[in-house]
C-alpha cells in the first residue's frame, strides 16, 4: 500500500512539474521581445552598429577633422591614382627583400657559432687525449710534469677563450633574433 502512494505521487509530481515547465516555457516566449538577428543578407550597409550602445557624441573640433578625412577619402575615391595600385604590390615585396636579409644575417650568426662550437669540441677532444698520454705515461709523467703543466694551463686559456666566444656568438643571434621579432619578421624566417 506504501509502495502504491509513492508510486501514485511520484507520478502527479512529474506530471505538475512538466506541466509547470510548458506554462513557464509559453511565459517565456511571451515575455522576451524578439531580438533582431543579424546576418550578411540583412546587415545594413548604410547605419552603422553599435555592439555596445550609442555613440558618445564627438566634439566639435573632432567632428570638423572627421569630416575632412572623409572628404580627402571621397576624392581619393574618385581620383584613382596609378602609385596606389602599384604601393601594395611594391611593399610586399620590399617587406620580404628585409625579411630574406634577416634570414640571411641570422643564418649567418648560427653558421658562425657552429663554426665556434666545432672549434671548441676539437680543443676539447685534443686537451682529453693529451690528458690520457700523459697520465697513462707514469714515466712520461714525472719527467715532463713542468712542461704538462705549461702546455695544461694554455689549454685550458684557449678551451676558455673559445667558450666565451661561443657564448658570445650565441648572445648575438639571440639578440639577432630579437632584433627580427621587433621588426615584425615571422617566426619561420628567424628560426
Amino acid at each position: 500500500m506504501l509502495a502504491g502512494m509513492l508510486v501514485t505521487l511520484a507520478g502527479a509530481q512529474s506530471q505538475s512539474l512538466g506541466d509547470y515547465a510548458r506554462a513557464t516555457r509559453k511565459d517565456k516566449d511571451k515575455k522576451q521581445p524578439v531580438a533582431k538577428q543579424f546576418d550578411n543578407d540583412n546587415l545594413p550597409k548604410t547605419d552603422k552598429l553599435s555592439i555596445v550602445g550609442n555613440a558618445a557624441e564627438k566634439p566639435a573640433e573632432e567632428a570638423k577633422d572627421s569630416a575632412l578625412q572623409e572628404s580627402d577619402r571621397a576624392k581619393a575615391a574618385a581620383e584613382p591614382s596609378k602609385s596606389l595600385e602599384t604601393t601594395p604590390k611594391d611593399e610586399a615585396a620590399e617587406r620580404e627583400k628585409g625579411y630574406k636579409e634577416w634570414h640571411q644575417k641570422i643564418a649567418n650568426q648560427k653558421s658562425q657559432m657552429e663554426l665556434l662550437s666545432r672549434e671548441m669540441d676539437v680543443l676539447q677532444r685534443e686537451y682529453r687525449l693529451r690528458a690520457a698520454a700523459f697520465y697513462a705515461d707514469a714515466g712520461n709523467r714525472l719527467r715532463n710534469q713542468g712542461d704538462w703543466d705549461k702546455e695544461d694551463t694554455a689549454y685550458k686559456q684557449k678551451i676558455a677563450e673559445k667558450q666565451k666566444a661561443v657564448n658570445a656568438a650565441k648572445q648575438q643571434l639571440e639578440d639577432l633574433q630579437e632584433q627580427a621579432r621587433k621588426a615584425g619578421v615571422p617566426a619561420p624566417m628567424r628560426e
